[in-house]
């Protein structure tokens, strides 16, 4: 049997978080929580089947989602033999209390134990996010349309785990021709306004950043 497992990103007061929902159908895990996922269907694509299992069980439709890994273990199901292909999302909208499942946003460092092997398939995802985000233009999809350059490298250190050095941060990412100048201007604090950025592209793209 197919199925798909999906490792939900978004940033939440300033932590990087999961979307989570509880299992209501399996005994041996029931009202532990899980990644969101399901069988995939004969007529189905294994991407058709994430856009189904993401819109049914937690009302999310406008998400970024890119195929992780296959996870294969033999004992990954107690229902019996389930091959899942993974599924990294990202997201920077929260319409996940429109769906059939109970969900919940949990920061990464909260999820605790889940159901079945969903431990193992958060922590691919996490390391293919990080590596991610150093070359491509990914960031974006955890971000508003509009946004200020401090708002960005804080993306990047909450998925990273780690300070970035501001002035390089800012050197590298005008160099590599990824944002436009929107022209606006966002007030910060006591701080001076802040120049607004957009991507200029909604084409995931390979560019050398960190």
């Amino acid at each position: 049997v197919l199925a798909t497992d999906i490792v939900c990103f978004r940033i939440i007061q300033n932590q990087l978080s999961i979307l989570l929902g509880k299992v209501e159908t399996v005994s041996q895990y029931k009202g532990k929580w899980a990644l969101i996922g399901g069988l995939i269907l004969p007529e189905e694509t294994a991407d058709t089947s994430v856009g189904r299992h993401l819109l049914q069980k937690a009302g999310m439709s406008d998400v970024y989602k890119e195929q992780l890994y296959t996870f294969s273990d033999i004992d990954r199901d107690p229902r019996g033999r389930v091959v899942s292909v993974g599924y990294i999302a990202l997201t920077n909208n929260d319409t996940s209390d429109k769906g059939k499942v109970e969900t919940k946003w949990f920061p990464i460092h909260e999820i605790g134990n889940l159901a079945y092997d969903h431990n193992k398939i958060v922590l691919t995802a996490i390391e293919r996010l990080q590596t991610k985000i150093a070359y491509t233009n990914i960031a974006q999809y955890l971000l508003p349309k509009e946004f200020t350059m401090s708002e960005l490298q804080n993306v990047y250190e909450i998925i990273l785990g780690k300070g970035v050095d501001k002035r390089n941060f800012r050197k590298k990412i005008l160099a590599v021709d990824i944002l436009k100048d929107t022209g606006k201007v966002k007030k910060e604090g006591v701080m001076r306004p802040a120049s607004l950025y957009s991507f200029n592209s909604k084409q995931t793209k390979v560019v050398n950043i960190l």
